[in-house]
């Protein structure tokens, strides 16, 4: 008689659904959005960033080690793309990240987040020649839609009000370094997941040196306070840790462009937080605008019934 199967653990079933995995990632970035922007002119960029991933690179370590010591031959065999995809998405987005959040208002970033999808889109087309599906397209045009009508509260035209300036350019920037990283992580080596945290954290922060030195000699040194500290704590955690682990296994799963589209619940989840948190009320344009984007991703994320080409 065959002996039953033992029951799959939670965190086993957790990291097989791709849609929810996302979400949380999408929840943990809103937070450091706004994190970041507190922490504007109260620690500069560089420093916020590698205080950033050191600390979560020591919070990982001790839970990725014996994945390190078992992956490490195939990393040293990818370690070109290993320290590529250590620049992009750790060192050098985040570090533009926090430096747009000291020129430009959270409106802007916000609304210059929507674009997420579409540098995936054409980093997808020209790393691993994907294109997006009309449904994909379709759906990212819609939740893109839904983003604007939050953001700009029912009225679309004022749109036009909006200034670009250089904390946007940046932000832009940052964007295409994220969406290059995204398409890119795809072709990483078959390692376990904590592996590939620990050596991008820990290469990410090795590669920001030169660039925290230069600010610690240019700049003023960031007070040790209660709040600093907190913010550290936040974005060391929750968009570092917790999101980098959702979102690389969501795409793991899914694929870049079907997970891009989750970009767009960053500033839903943003704006939930001001009205549960900060005690704004909410208004019909919310309602609207939820729906849309959250039509938008159901119908871009959902799995083609033939694979592009």
């Amino acid at each position: 008689m065959p002996l039953p199967h033992a029951p799959r653990p939670r965190s086993s079933w957790l990291f097989d659904q791709p849609y929810l995995l996302l979400s949380l990632t999408s929840l943990f970035w809103a937070g450091n959005a706004i994190v970041g922007r507190a922490a504007a002119g109260q620690i500069p960029p560089a420093t916020l960033s590698m205080a950033r991933w050191v600390g979560a690179f020591l919070i990982v370590l001790p839970f990725a080690w014996q994945h390190l010591d078992r992956d490490w031959p195939a990393i040293r065999r990818h370690i070109g793309l290993m320290v590529t995809l250590s620049l992009s998405g750790i060192a050098i987005f985040n570090t533009l990240q926090y430096t747009a959040l000291e020129h430009t208002i959270a409106l802007n970033i916000l609304l210059l987040q929507s674009a997420g999808p579409l540098f995936v889109a054409i980093w997808s087309l020209i790393l691993l020649k994907v294109r997006l599906t009309l449904a994909q397209a379709l759906g990212i045009a819609v939740s893109m839609v839904g983003v604007m009508v939050i953001l700009l509260k029912g009225d679309l035209t004022a749109l036009a009000g909006i200034d670009i300036n250089v904390g946007d350019i940046i932000f832009i920037t940052a964007m295409a370094v994220f969406g290059f990283y995204s398409a890119l992580s795809q072709k990483r080596p078959q390692i376990h997941g904590l592996s590939f945290l620990a050596f991008t954290f820990g290469c990410g922060a090795l590669l920001l040196t030169p660039l925290l030195v230069w600010e610690l000699l240019t700049r003023p040194l960031a007070q040790i306070n209660a709040a600093n500290l907190g913010s550290i704590a936040y974005v060391a955690v929750f968009p570092s840790v917790l999101a980098y682990l959702c979102f690389n296994r969501g795409i793991a799963l899914i694929g870049a462009n079907r997970a891009a589209p989750f970009f767009h619940l960053i500033p839903v989840f943003g704006s939930a937080m001001a009205i549960v948190f900060l005690g704004e009320r909410p208004h019909l344009y919310h309602a609207v605008g939820y729906a849309l984007v959250l039509a938008g991703v159901i119908v871009a994320a959902r799995k083609p019934k033939t694979q592009p080409q």
